[in-house]
């Protein structure tokens, strides 16, 4: 996907617009009202007889032509309709701004219903991410721009500026992008190297695959959602078994945290997963693991689809130093009182909540 697709994702709703400022020169506003609302009922139908839906996109921007048009004529005050490309913008701009600063990436997920069929690998994900927010701001200047424009401006400066100006700033941004991506591709300008890091899959809530992205981007932010595996142990007077997390751990050094715990490898099952980490981490090689849950766990470092189970076990447990600063086992008692202290990690103290309600009786 390039930045042209994304393009074609955000200019067609802006056509009622340009036809109105073409044909409001030439007829007047009346005239340009109707050619504009004209325009945007042949572009429903083309979208609808194209894709068999219709794109309330379209719909809404043809819908706000018509409302503050009308307002205007009614009103004969034409301010109501100069803002309206402004107000378009600005919905962009909340559109941009939660897919940007949230995790919740709207953009990512109406590029998906646009291209269909098309994969998005890691790296072209990044320049994604990067792209919208060049846009945002790109968009943000140039609402303000289009409301200085409708009040201290004349008409003929606010056409161009709603108008023309919209497409001059994406044509430069998109030329530059392309001189860009040609350097790059001549190896002036290098993309980011894979260096040897570890590739996770990245799922949906449901764990089905829909990409891959080093572990350098996975824990760059939220947003990026990969499968885990953790696995509470327990021994026979119920007492759980915890990890201490070493310092030099990126996310929740120092705390103690779930017995069992890591990321799947790219290609990689559940039952591997869980099979490889505890072994790695505790030396357990025979036991019986119970599936208890499975959700989305969020941070300010990473999205994770947590698998999690639970496990008795009665053997020594081998704890890895390379891995581990040191293990034990809690009693259940031991552990509420220190919930909320910051001696356990967040997502432990979740998952202690939920062997409460599913697996111990009132202590």
């Amino acid at each position: 996907m390039n930045r042209f697709q994304l393009l074609k994702t955000l200019a067609p709703g802006f056509l009622p617009l340009v036809v109105f400022i073409i044909a409001d020169s030439v007829w007047g506003t009346r005239v340009g009202l109707l050619v504009a609302v004209a325009s945007g009922v042949g572009e429903l139908i083309f979208s609808f007889a194209r894709e068999k839906r219709i794109d309330f996109f379209i719909l809404a921007d043809t819908g706000l032509v018509v409302a503050l048009g009308g307002v205007s004529i009614l009103l004969e005050n034409d301010i109501f309709f100069k803002l309206k490309p402004a107000l378009i913008e600005l919905l962009f701009c909340l559109l941009l701004g939660v897919s940007v600063f949230s995790p919740l990436n709207l953009m990512r997920l109406l590029s998906r219903r646009y291209l269909k069929g098309v994969e998005i690998t890691a790296p072209q994900l990044q320049q994604f991410n990067r792209s919208l927010k060049l846009l945002f701001f790109l968009f943000l200047g140039h609402t303000l721009l289009i409301v200085y424009a409708a009040f201290f401006m004349s008409r003929q400066a606010w056409a161009f500026v709603s108008g023309g100006l919209f497409y001059i700033l994406f044509l430069g941004y998109f030329v530059l992008e392309l001189l860009r991506l040609r350097r790059q591709r001549s190896g002036k300008v290098k993309p980011p190297a894979d260096d040897g890091d570890e590739w996770f899959d990245l799922v949906d809530s449901e764990g089905k695959v829909t990409g891959r992205a080093p572990r350098r981007l996975c824990h760059s932010g939220p947003g990026m959602l990969h499968a885990v595996v953790h696995m509470q142990v327990l021994n026979r007077a119920d007492q759980i078994f915890l990890q201490k997390r070493p310092l030099s751990k990126q996310i929740q050094p120092g705390k103690w945290d779930t017995a069992v715990g890591g990321h799947f490898l790219s290609g990689e099952t559940v039952a591997a997963a869980l099979k490889r980490e505890a072994a790695e981490e505790l030396g357990l090689t025979e036991f019986n693991a119970v599936p208890m849950a499975r959700y989305v766990w969020q941070s300010d470092v990473e999205s994770e689809l947590v698998f999690m189970f639970l496990a008795r076990y009665e053997k020594p447990i081998a704890v890895n130093a390379k891995e581990i600063s040191e293990g034990k086992f809690w009693k259940i008692k031991k552990i509420r009182e220190n919930l909320g202290k910051a001696v356990f990690t967040p997502n432990f103290e979740f998952e202690f909540d939920i062997l409460l309600k599913q697996v111990f009786k009132p202590h």
